[in-house]
């Protein structure tokens, strides 16, 4: 079935199944149990015990072809002659492509004496990295997932496309929106002497909500080039919002590094639990991630670029309400779901029916998103 002719309810089902749990899909998870956390070799005490295999994807994806040629984002940063700048933004384009993306994350510490480790968290997908802007001093990078499965029988499954995260880059910004907690973010100024060659990224949930953001400098050498953040607070992501409820905040920072067949972003993380009637905030673990962005080749992400075709505009339309709400405003505070939903159900549900048309009146969506979007401020 290809996802010009999936049904609404089929296709919104399917993306609260993988946008819900987090997970993409799963390498074959099969263990001879004599240590089933061999390849999770940070934690400590590593637990030795039998039956306890990584949480993640539940499905068996298509096999890829990883590209054993360096990709042009990589040779573009070669080039001789580029300055700071120029390489800053050939470092952030270099991101642009079509990836298998592995997703790793493994809590390798915890501070209290009842502490219990979770599960390593692994899946993989693949996805293509959209340019959706990009001026002198602004990027903008949407992810978009453009998934097979392998059937039973053994076959591929028709690709299917989902919006996924969207990640802006700005130059030398004054403010940037940051994470507080309970779906609040506020403005802050970034002090005047630490502007200088500094870029801010700011990430973006499915729905073009806000999710975090921090500012940081790239570094470049003749190996790769990487670009870290400040410590930031953010939303628990879905991979754990949707089994645990034991934290509350995720304060840490990442690190983005480009080499010759991709990059990788890399996360240090604190689970942070908010004070209550002591006043003192505390923290449950510490995790360490990576999800790696190896280029492939022969792979048809056609159906991408037909979502971003007939949808694109629409999500514009939803990016430009969101900018004119954070721009008019201090803080933003967002109610998780309406009527049972989260807020991507209906933008979505919206975006689908555009696919395969031709025709898309700007300001009817537009309408539709405002209307949608401050539905969900909360008051």
């Amino acid at each position: 079935m290809s996802l010009k002719h999936m049904s609404l309810k089929g296709w919104l089902s399917f993306g609260l199944l993988i946008l819900g749990s987090g997970a993409v899909w799963a390498d074959d998870q099969s263990s001879d149990c004599e240590n089933p956390y061999e390849h999770f070799v940070f934690s400590w005490p590593i637990d030795h015990s039998c039956g306890k295999h990584t949480r993640g994807g539940t499905t068996v994806g298509a096999p890829v072809v990883e590209s054993e040629l360096p990709h042009s984002g990589w040779l573009s940063l070669q080039e001789s002659g580029l300055s700071d700048f120029d390489k800053d933004r050939r470092a952030i384009l270099a991101m642009a492509g079509g990836y298998k993306v592995t997703f790793d994350f493994l809590e390798v510490v915890g501070f209290s004496d009842d502490f219990a480790r979770d599960k390593p968290y692994h899946s993989w997908g693949t996805e293509y990295v959209y340019v959706v802007e990009d001026t002198p001093n602004f990027i903008s990078l949407q992810h978009v997932m453009v998934m097979k499965f392998l059937q039973e029988n053994g076959e591929e499954s028709e690709p299917f496309v989902m919006k996924h995260w969207r990640q802006d880059w700005t130059y030398q910004a004054k403010e940037m929106l940051v994470y507080d907690q309970s779906n609040d973010w506020h403005k802050v100024k970034i002090p005047k002497n630490q502007r200088k060659g500094a870029w801010v990224q700011s990430v973006y949930q499915v729905d073009d909500s806000p999710r975090y953001a921090s500012y940081g400098y790239w570094q470049h050498n003749p190996s790769f080039s990487s670009w870290i953040s400040q410590t930031t607070a953010r939303p628990l992501p879905r991979r754990e919002s949707s089994v645990r409820s034991d934290y509350d905040v995720l304060e840490g920072f990442n690190r983005h590094t480009i080499s010759r067949f991709g990059w990788t972003q890399e996360e240090e993380n604190w689970k942070k639990v908010n004070s209550g009637e002591t006043g003192e905030s505390s923290y449950l673990s510490k995790e360490i991630g990576i999800a790696r962005y190896r280029a492939i080749t022969d792979y048809d992400f056609s159906l991408g670029d037909q979502y971003m075709s007939s949808a694109g505009q629409f999500w514009a339309d939803v990016r430009a309400v969101w900018n004119e709400l954070i721009s008019n405003n201090k803080s933003i505070s967002l109610n998780a779901r309406v009527d049972g939903l989260p807020l991507f159900v209906p933008l979505f549900g919206y975006a689908e029916k555009l696919v395969g048309s031709d025709s898309y009146d700007s300001a009817s969506g537009k309408a539709f998103a405002r209307a949608t979007i401050e539905s969900y401020l909360a008051q």
